[in-house]
């Protein structure tokens, strides 16, 4: 992606189909992962300026809170900025479609 703009990818998994918009800014990222209708989710925010990235739970989610704080994380250290991720989806992701959403939004962002 260049310096700033605006990105929006579909991923098929598992007989899923994910809508990703994916927001750059000049020191950072907002990447947004619905399911079906267009919502906000569980929301984490990670900042990589140091050494190892920080995260903060904005709106909390019981399933697939790792996966959320592993995507926050490896963009916010890669791009040595602040990301903030949202998730909307009917049930949980489950490992599969969670493997592939991670390698198709980093594939997304270093365009």
């Amino acid at each position: 992606m260049s310096s700033t703009g605006h990105r929006t990818i579909t991923v098929v998994s598992e007989d899923r189909k994910f809508d990703v918009s994916i927001e750059k800014y000049d020191n950072g990222f907002f990447i947004s992962i619905f399911e079906g209708s267009k919502k906000l989710g569980a929301t984490i925010m990670s900042i990589g300026t140091g050494p190892s990235p920080s995260s903060s739970t904005i709106i909390p989610i019981r399933d697939d809170a790792v996966f959320l704080k592993l995507v926050s994380q490896k963009i916010a250290s890669e791009f040595r900025g602040i990301c903030i991720v949202s998730l909307s989806v009917q049930k949980e992701l489950g490992s599969s479609a969670g493997k592939v959403l991670i390698e198709k939004i980093t594939e997304a962002v270093r365009e």
